[in-house]
């Protein structure tokens, strides 16, 4: 089951007043402000608001379509563009750089400063982590917060589109890039052999660490039948062992993929050169991937990209 969220305060509807122009039929102030607040709740009720999502703060009724969303989870950030609730968004956090236009800002998702987001008059905050209590802390003030967390599997990553879509009044769009992402995912698995056992190596950092078929790039990689070297780990650290060169060295898995190319400037040439490394099947046989940082260690649309780039090398090394 997903995790529960908490309720959020919907945010306060302004009162509209026209001034008198001496003419008999102008609107009477009282007037104009009950019309407007009537057009604007008739609006918010042809989009589909007030809608509740579930998440990990609880049950999260959101009373009219935001208009000032701040995301502080680059994953939330992608997500929310590709759902089409990019105008909507006023500003997000100093790690969401994808896609290009999103309003990058000093906010931070790691430290988050409460007064700093309450600056930018939020009516939907977006986050993965409640570090801090950040949550309770906005919620105080009546800003509205909708936690979603590291999806675990790809049916959790599929509910947080949906979730998106529908706190953001975009529900038709994120049911089609769930669509999308599935096709995407089930034809590049459908096109890889699966015949041939291959073993892997998904490093995260140059330390180096891994991940075992436990987490979610575990997962991802476990759809094309690849064994995991990770997971005879002596420590499985919670599915994040920190592997030596000597255990990636013995194991000499058939393929090597590397989610460290952009932090740390590592690919084939330069992984050559650890200790015994050179001799590895994947590097003698030209089986070492450079993956996206980014799209290695996010769960938002492009783990779709992620899962192709996958197929694509159990597809070559099978054929070899």
């Amino acid at each position: 089951m997903r995790p529960v969220r908490t309720a959020f305060a919907g945010a306060l509807l302004g009162a509209l007043a026209l001034a008198g122009c001496g003419q008999s039929s102008t609107t009477a102030p009282q007037d104009a402000a009950s019309a407007s607040v009537s057009a604007s709740a008739s609006a918010s009720a042809a989009e589909g608001f007030p809608v509740t999502v579930e998440g990990g703060n609880g049950s999260v009724t959101i009373a009219k379509r935001p208009e000032r969303i701040v995301s502080l989870s680059p994953t939330a950030t992608e997500t929310l563009f590709a759902v089409d609730a990019g105008a909507q968004v006023v500003a997000v956090d100093d790690q969401s750089n994808h896609p290009a236009e999103a309003p990058k800002t000093d906010l931070s998702g790691f430290k988050p400063n409460a007064e700093a987001i309450i600056a930018q008059k939020p009516d939907l905050v977006v986050l993965a982590n409640d570090v801090d209590g950040i949550v309770a802390k906005l919620q105080k003030v009546d800003v509205p917060v909708l936690l979603e967390p590291a999806a675990t599997k790809l049916e959790e990553a599929y509910d947080q589109v949906t979730d998106l879509g529908a706190a953001t009044g975009n529900s038709a769009k994120a049911q089609e890039v769930v669509a999308g992402m599935k096709q995407k995912i089930e034809q590049a698995v459908a096109a890889a052999p699966k015949d041939k056992k291959l073993t892997y190596y998904h490093e995260l950092d140059t330390t180096p660490y891994s991940v075992t078929s436990t987490t979610f790039v575990g997962q991802v990689y476990a759809l094309f039948g690849l064994t995991n070297i990770a997971d005879k780990a002596p420590d499985l650290a919670g599915g994040y062992p920190k592997l030596s060169a000597e255990f990636v060295a013995q194991a000499d898995p058939d393929l090597i993929f590397l989610a460290d190319t952009k932090c740390c400037g590592q690919s084939r040439d330069v992984i050559a050169k650890r200790p015994g490394w050179s001799k590895l099947s994947a590097v003698g046989n030209d089986r070492v991937i450079a993956l996206d940082d980014d799209i290695a260690s996010r769960w938002g649309p492009r783990i779709a990209d992620l899962a192709q780039q996958v197929g694509d090398a159990v597809q070559k090394a099978a054929s070899e």
